[in-house]
Formats: C-alpha cells, sequence, structure tokens
C-alpha cells in the first residue's frame, strides 16, 4: 500500500509551489515582550531553518482591535505571503484571537484545527479540546492561529505549517 504522503508531494501543485514564503509572526499576549517570547523566536527559528523568511515579528495585545489591526496590516503588504499568530486560543475570556481572525478570513480551512487538535491529543491528552487553533486565506495570503507555548507551536510548525507552507502559499495567490 501506497503512503499518500509520499503521492501528495507528487501532486503537480507542490511543484509548483514556492520554495520560500515570506511570513510574519505575530504573538498575541498582554505579557510577553520579544525577548520573553520563546513561542514566537521558535516559530521564527523553525520557519528560517525551513528556508522561509520571517519578514515582520512583533507582539500585540489580546484586544480585538490590535489583532485585526495586525492582520490588516499584513494581509496587505506585498512582502508578507502567510501570517503565523500565536497565542490567545485557549477558551479564558482574555483568549481572543479566534473569535477575532476566523471573521476575517475569506476561506477557513478546517482541516488544520482539526489536524492540530488530533496531533495535540496524541501528545496531551484530553486537554487538546481547549485549542481553538485555525487556519485559512485573506488577501491572497495564509494565515494559521496557534496556540504560544513552545511545545504547540513546534507541532503545529513540523506537523502542519511547514509541509505544507509553499503548497498552501501558492493556492493561496489564487484567492484573490
Amino acid at each position: 500500500m501506497s503512503d499518500p504522503r509520499a503521492d501528495s508531494r507528487k501532486h503537480h501543485h507542490r511543484v509548483d509551489a514556492p520554495q520560500e514564503v515570506a511570513t510574519a509572526v505575530v504573538t498575541v499576549s498582554d505579557t510577553r515582550t520579544l525577548k520573553t517570547d520563546t513561542g514566537g523566536a521558535l516559530a521564527q527559528e523553525l520557519l528560517e531553518a525551513s528556508g522561509h523568511p520571517v519578514v515582520d515579528r512583533r507582539i500585540v495585545q489580546d484586544e480585538p482591535a490590535a489583532i485585526a489591526e495586525a492582520l490588516t496590516e499584513l494581509v496587505s503588504r506585498h512582502d508578507v505571503r502567510a501570517v503565523l499568530f500565536t497565542g490567545g486560543t485557549g477558551i479564558a475570556p482574555r483568549d481572543v484571537t479566534p473569535d477575532t481572525v476566523e471573521p476575517l478570513l475569506k476561506r477557513v480551512i478546517p482541516g488544520f484545527g482539526e489536524l492540530f487538535r488530533m496531533l495535540s491529543y496524541e501528545e496531551i491528552g484530553s486537554a487538546a479540546l481547549l485549542s481553538r487553533a485555525v487556519a485559512g486565506l485573506v488577501k491572497g495570503r495564509v494565515v494559521f492561529v496557534l496556540p504560544g507555548s513552545r511545545g504547540a507551536v513546534r507541532l503545529g510548525l513540523e506537523k502542519l505549517v511547514l509541509p505544507e507552507l509553499g503548497h498552501l502559499a501558492g493556492e493561496a495567490r489564487k484567492t484573490r
């Protein structure tokens, strides 16, 4: 029986996909700074190690207006092809990242959140159901929302984002 992942790697969309995807990393937090943001730093490290330049990295407050403003600005930039948000995905009252980002998405990619929670369940058990990870497309850019912990960032990037980033960014350009 063939490996479906190997077959999908041969698909013409993958062959035509960009090898480098300029990405912005946005950490949503009321307490972190660029110096103390270990999840955002890990995201930048993993992206750059995979050949995807991080063209912007910032911290925004756990406020819907700040999150929406960052997303709107970043997807309007010609040098940004993907935006990765970390943090604010739980169920606490201040966790508003998915609630703010999802209505701004032109198209939602439901499989991202579903697969993230499945993979997370394998690592942390039933606590995975508290994650509200989401992804979608805005103005020809791919947008991801992940929890801010280093473990969640590593899991989401290594298992989902990095294997598909070029493919998704290439397809997202078609949705403008």
